[in-house]
């Protein structure tokens, strides 16, 4: 028999629940002395944008320079680099557009990770583990910082196919990356996909899904289930996308000079077996997102694991990427966002010196030396740190692991890689593993 007593305990730990959610939600939002432990303050960034070239880029013909040596095996860089800027930055001339803004980059070229196997690399440099599924690094930023606008996702995720790099995984389900397609056409997130009912006006769809959400707190209430609790809160942040992401997806608002600016729609050449993108209509979309609140944006080209025609192929890739880049990094400085946001850009892994055989240009996995560079929020502009060998393989001056690098991220968006954890399976997890991460100084501004 359910009895009366049974009925209002029940409602009881209902509203509980309730409002325990409400109590966090609203924590990123509260008075500098209720923050959660790992909001440390001082934050010179309010977001990211994640410029990710799958594959590993080779480093010694875009951003770290070795002169010609003679040396067959170890050539060193094969295609020309000139010195830009006040700062002297040497870059690549595949990269023209990129080097305008050689003074407001930070190069780090001593990047070193565990593998040079790409899915393990990968998924080390998102989450920060290299075998296990965890969170993504834009859950972990969602999941710390909470949503600056309530209407949209903390985190998107453009032309990333594998779900495993923008999982919540044990985090709460509304931190989840919200994934748009190949050249952000549709957003096809769960988050979405759950509450859409294309043929019901707005209207009913309100009232159907109210319905929906009743029977769920109902259970939720009953079980304490932190799953279901994030499915709720994943529900009705689609709702409000529905009405919001549309808007922000329709380029057509732009000028003719913007959309030119970033060559959208321009064709790409196809670079091995990835079909080609419209990375500059995906680089618009990541300053529209960030103009807008989204916390994290993640934007891919995924054609960078070149094992022959090393000279072609990296020409296209350059081709394909170095306007856009060069337009947003203008759109962020013209609408004085560079200042607070901080652009990433980088890969799994680099490519060491062109070793010629059998008449094709080949070039190999390397973890154990690359390049990434950042923009903005915080950072020293015009900057180089760190150091390869000669050969370009092995970084020897200023080492930074991708444990590092995330706990940097974390930084300079106010947050401690130390502090910010998550208790599950009965052990604390962080971004930065057991291992931990160093906070790299060095390039802070």
């Amino acid at each position: 028999m359910f009895s009366r007593r049974m009925m209002l305990q029940s409602a009881s730990c209902g509203f509980g629940l309730l409002a325990f959610r409400a109590l966090c939600q609203q924590a990123a939002a509260a008075p500098a002395g209720a923050r959660p432990a790992w909001q440390i303050g001082g934050a010179t960034a309010k977001r990211v944008i994640f410029l990710c070239m799958s594959g590993g880029p080779a480093q010694l013909d875009t951003f770290d320079f070795k002169p010609q040596t003679g040396n067959k095996k170890h050539p060193g860089s094969v295609f020309p680099f000139r010195q830009h800027g006040e700062s002297g930055l040497w870059i690549s001339d595949l990269l023209p557009e990129t080097a305008r803004h050689a003074d407001q980059l930070c190069v780090i070229n001593g990047m070193h990770a565990d593998t040079g196997i790409h899915a393990q690399s990968f998924l080390q440099l998102h989450t920060g583990d290299r075998l296990r599924e965890r969170p993504s690094l834009g859950s972990w930023v969602s999941y710390g910082l909470g949503f600056e606008n309530e209407n949209l996702p903390g985190f998107v995720s453009i032309n990333t196919s594998k779900s495993s790099v923008y999982s919540s995984a044990f985090l709460p389900s509304v931190h989840n990356g919200t994934p748009i397609g190949v050249n952000g056409e549709n957003m096809s997130a769960a988050t979405i996909a759950n509450v859409e009912s294309g043929h019901l006006p707005l209207e009913l769809k309100r009232r159907q899904l109210d319905f929906v959400q009743a029977m769920n707190r109902r259970h939720a209430s009953a079980h304490e289930d932190q799953r279901l609790e994030g499915v709720i809160e994943s529900m009705e942040l689609g709702f409000r996308m529905q009405a919001a992401a549309p808007e922000l997806l329709d380029t057509t608002s732009e000028t003719k000079a913007t959309l030119e600016k970033y060559r959208v729609g321009r064709e790409e050449k196809q670079v091995g077996t990835c079909k080609p993108s419209d990375f500059g209509r995906q680089c618009l979309l990541a300053r529209r997102f960030a103009e807008a609140g989204v916390r994290f944006i993640e934007v891919n080209h995924g054609s960078w694991d070149q094992h022959k025609n090393h000279r072609r192929d990296l020409q296209a890739n350059c081709e394909a990427t170095d306007a856009p880049i060069a337009a947003l990094l203008d759109d962020l400085r013209e609408r004085g966002m560079l200042e607070d946001t901080l652009v990433v850009w980088g890969g799994e892994f680099g490519r060491p010196g062109l070793t010629p055989d059998d008449g094709k240009d080949e070039t190999g996995h390397n973890a154990r030396g690359f390049t990434f560079w950042l923009a903005g929020g915080g950072v020293k502009a015009g900057h180089v740190h760190g150091k390869t060998d000669p050969t370009g393989a092995s970084a020897i001056e200023g080492k930074v692991h991708f444990r590092d690098l995330h706990a940097t991220i974390l930084h300079l968006l106010g947050l401690d890689a130390q502090q910010l954890a998550y208790w599950h399976a009965g052990r604390e997890h962080r971004l930065t593993g057991p291992e931990g991460g160093k906070v790299v100084r060095e390039i802070l501004a």
